[in-house]
């Protein structure tokens, strides 16, 4: 038995009843699973003519054709590799939502008499090698080929795209922002995925990475919490005012909650960034010197955000007439915001005895790019030494295609299993995979 997969249903917030009703299934699949189940009930020998020879003599009048035990084995064709993920959350539902109903009704769960070898979550996938091999009577799992398929798919694309994301930007931090692009009942795998591939990221690279998702559905399948800015909307609440929008938060908000500013609502990331920054450290510098350390933290600037529209130009960004070095979250409006924050303390109208601290402070000060991001654009920024702590990527991570495959490879007869595939296809091997 495997240790490595966490096949617990109850982490996974799945409509097991209606999984089982088939609800979520595609039709062919549960019209196969329920003519089976007729044949087994009427005690239907197979009686056809085999078009594979080779096992003709074996099954004609004598196998039972509604309970035949099958391998299936899924796997992915995306090139190179992908970052599997949802390994376990399929196993979930075949575990839960394995079986037939009765004659009474009532659902016969059989996903215990499964065989099942896995992969373990996060593992880097080639195509055509299996993620799961599944062996069983087929009728009891047919019907579960759309839902382990789609979770398997959904949360591979994700973790395969967040992986790369973390390879163009050599591990610097990710905010996880899709949510506000997608229906929110994908946020719980979406999150789960974006984490598998964080921590393979880590093991790969040797790195400690942490995960940082926006909203509790996305850290929910996983314990872990949110994280997040604040919204240009809150800032407009304001008057469109930064830093007094800024210290309204640091006075009301937890100290886990981190102070980050977006700045890019006037269009003017730097000046806004070192007005906010200023507000914040004199506050920072009154609580600290009457002895109120803890209130003091409170007014910590942790980063600056900028988010300027793609087809915007900073005022800050001298024009050079292409719109790929001009607009939007370009390189040079990160340079200019590290640069303005790393100078301020020699600007900044702050007493003399003040500026060694303020050095430190505004130095210390992160910053996030978002807006357009996407793993070319990281690897662009990442060559050139862009000086970005942190990025906020949002709809990138549903970009492309991360399908899975099952197929039909062996059938069990008499004991033994044989080789049974479709033309083209066949029985595949890999390394990674274990017992569950």
């Amino acid at each position: 038995m495997s240790t490595s997969h966490n096949i617990l249903p109850q982490t996974y917030d799945f409509d097991y009843e209606a999984l089982r009703n088939g609800c979520f299934s595609d039709a062919y699949f549960r019209n196969g699973a329920t003519v089976l189940q007729r044949l087994s009930e009427e005690g239907v020998l197979y009686c056809g003519e085999c078009p594979r020879l080779n096992v003709e003599r074996l099954v004609r009048n004598k196998v039972l054709v509604g309970d035949i035990e099958v391998e299936m084995q899924y796997f992915t064709k995306r090139r190179p590799f992908c970052i599997a993920a949802g390994i376990d959350p399929a196993i979930a539902i075949l575990r839960e939502c394995c079986g037939y109903f009765d004659r009474n009704g009532k659902f016969v769960k059989t996903g215990d008499r499964l065989e099942i070898d896995a992969i373990p979550e996060g593992c880097r996938l080639a195509p055509w090698t299996p993620a799961m091999k599944v062996r069983g009577r087929y009728r009891d799992f047919a019907a579960q080929e759309t839902t382990t398929l789609g979770v398997l798919s959904r949360a591979s694309l994700i973790a395969t795209n967040v992986y790369r994301v973390l390879v163009a930007g050599r591990g610097t931090p990710v905010f996880f922002f899709p949510a506000r692009f997608d229906f929110h009942a994908t946020q719980s795998i979406d999150g789960y995925a974006y984490r598998l591939a964080v921590r393979a990221y880590n093991a790969a690279h040797g790195a400690s990475v942490a995960p940082l998702v926006a909203t509790n559905a996305q850290a929910k399948w996983w314990g872990g919490k949110s994280s997040g800015t604040v919204a240009h909307a809150y800032i407009l609440c304001f008057f469109a005012d930064c830093p007094e929008a800024m210290l309204a938060f640091a006075q009301r908000m937890p100290a886990e909650a981190r102070r980050i500013a977006l700045v890019d609502t006037n269009n003017d990331c730097v000046g806004e960034s070192a007005r906010t920054a200023v507000v914040m450290f004199a506050r920072h510098m009154e609580l600290r010197l009457r002895g109120d350390t803890s209130q003091a933290e409170l007014y910590r600037l942790f980063g600056v955000r900028a988010d300027t529209s793609e087809q915007i130009r900073d005022v800050s960004v001298g024009p050079l007439g292409d719109k790929r070095l001009d607009l939007g979250v370009c390189p040079r409006l990160i340079v200019n915001i590290r640069d303005a924050l790393d100078h301020l303390h020699e600007s900044a109208d702050l007493p003399e005895h003040w500026r060694p601290a303020a050095r430190e402070y505004f130095r210390s000060i992160k910053i996030i790019a978002s807006g357009g991001f996407d793993a070319r654009k990281v690897a662009l920024f990442t060559k050139l030494g862009v000086p970005v702590d942190y990025y906020g990527i949002g709809s990138y991570f549903r970009t492309g295609t991360n399908d899975y495959t099952a197929d039909v490879v062996r059938v069990k007869i008499d004991g033994r299993w044989h080789e049974m595939s479709k033309v083209g296809r066949g029985a595949w091997e890999n390394a990674d995979l274990e017992r569950v």
